[in-house]
C-alpha cells in the first residue's frame, strides 16, 4: 500500500470486514485476517489468543457500528488503527484500537483492545 489514504480505506475495509456474522463465524476468514501470533484485551475483560480460544463457531456474531476510524502508521509495516464502536444490542460503547501488521505482503492484525466508556464523544 503506497499512500496513506489507500492503507486508511483498507484497514478501514478489513476492521468493517471483522464486525460481519460471516466473518466472525469462518475459521478459515479470521485466519487470513487475524495473524498466527494474535491476542486480545476484550472490553468484557477477557483476553482472546487466536491460537488458543478460537474455536468452530468463530469469534461470535455481533452488532456493532464502527466510527471514527483513523490510522497511526508506526512504521512501514505497522499501523496502529483507532476508531469507536457502539454495540447496538448492549447500547455500549467502546474506545477500539489494533496493531495492524504487512506478513508477507498482506496486512493481519496482531493485536485488539476495546475499552467501554460511558459516551461516544469521550476524550
Amino acid at each position: 500500500m503506497g499512500n496513506k489514504i489507500e492503507l486508511r480505506e483498507h484497514l478501514f475495509q478489513l476492521e468493517k470486514n471483522l464486525l460481519k456474522p460471516e466473518i466472525r463465524t469462518s475459521q478459515n476468514e479470521l485466519a487470513n485476517i487475524l495473524a498466527d501470533q494474535f491476542f486480545e484485551f476484550g472490553s468484557s475483560g477477557k483476553v482472546l489468543y487466536k491460537d488458543g480460544n478460537i474455536g468452530e463457531e468463530g469469534i461470535g456474531i455481533v452488532n456493532m457500528k464502527l466510527s471514527d476510524f483513523e490510522i497511526h502508521p508506526l512504521s512501514d509495516e505497522i499501523v496502529l488503527a483507532t476508531y469507536r464502536v457502539f454495540n447496538e444490542d448492549t447500547k455500549q460503547h467502546s474506545l477500539r484500537s489494533s496493531i495492524w501488521k504487512s506478513i508477507n505482503d498482506k496486512w493481519q492484525m496482531v493485536f485488539h483492545q476495546g475499552t467501554k466508556t460511558n459516551s461516544p464523544f469521550s476524550s
